[in-house]
């Protein structure tokens, strides 16, 4: 028997039904379903839920189900940190990368009780901004990104152990790790990677320069960044695309390969490149309905 935790984000469009979809069918095939406590009153209807904190479930669970888009898988990995349970998406937003399953594929949900599955582990990066006697620490699945405010551009430094690798002049950059090489850091310029590589992408954001390009580095490397956008400038930076935070020019941001990974489910080889030839070769003419 599987204990399997949902976590669905509603802000979605068709989230909620998928979701009751989802509890239905895997209370058919014998699971043991958990959910945030916060959704009580939308599963009043469903008696055999279980309810719990999220953050503290996760360390019971085999299989946590993220209902939504990319950045609720995101959001779920987040909370997933130092669980040995296994992450499966299931995309009700538009694009859905990372997700494993469609919202008219949930037939496919019996694969997870017959082991009919593959385990996709995912380097995770640690950030650290330091200064003024202060820390803050973020972990991200995707990337770091650090800009400027309005698209304005600065000059900062990167180093890798403490050795430099440039001084560039843009509107910011991005650390990708291999699984988000195909989000920010792909529009910016940035190599698809196969997402269980395990090595730290750095794309610069709109570079002032004809010959600057990404660059790909160890994981085992600590890279390091320093602006001198000066104190009337305002320079952020952001994980995962979460709310950004301010980065003053006195502080540096340290970014390494966490000691934590994701392990994400797929029920087919070769995933990851079905999802690039249906979700990214695609015409402009697919976005007209947006």
């Amino acid at each position: 028997m599987l204990n399997i935790a949902i976590f669905p984000n509603f802000q979605k469009k068709n989230a909620l039904p998928c979701a009751k979809q989802v509890c239905e069918r895997l209370h058919a095939l014998g699971a043991t379903i958990y959910m945030d406590e916060a959704y009580t009153a939308e599963f009043s209807d469903m008696d055999f839920i279980h309810y719990g904190v999220f953050t503290s479930l996760v360390y019971t669970m085999d299989v946590v189900i993220a209902i939504g888009g990319d950045g609720t898988i995101l959001r779920c990995a987040k909370q997933m940190i130092s669980s040995k349970a296994l992450l499966l998406g299931i995309n009700t937003g538009h694009l859905g990368f990372m997700a494993t399953l469609e919202s008219d594929q949930l037939d496919e949900l019996e694969k997870l009780f017959t082991g009919k599955y593959q385990i996709s582990k995912r380097m995770l990066l640690k950030g650290e901004l330091h200064g003024d006697n202060k820390k803050t620490c973020f972990t991200a699945l995707n990337d770091i990104a650090v800009s400027g405010l309005y698209g304005k551009v600065f000059d900062f430094s990167v180093f890798a152990d403490d050795f430099l690798i440039g001084r560039y002049r843009a509107d910011g950059m991005v650390c990708s790790t291999p699984t988000g090489s195909t989000a920010y850091a792909l529009s910016a310029g940035g190599p698809i990677m196969e997402p269980e590589l395990s090595c730290i992408e750095i794309a610069l954001i709109c570079p002032h320069s004809l010959f600057n390009r990404p660059l790909l580095l160890s994981s085992e490397r600590k890279i390091s960044i320093r602006h001198t956008a000066g104190c009337e400038r305002s320079i952020y930076l952001s994980a995962d695309g979460e709310p950004p935070v301010t980065f003053p020019p006195s502080y540096q941001l340290d970014i390494q390969k966490s000691n934590h990974e994701i392990s994400l489910i797929h029920f087919k080889n070769g995933s990851f490149y079905d999802s690039i030839n249906r979700k990214l070769m695609q015409s402009i003419k697919g976005f007209s309905e947006l």
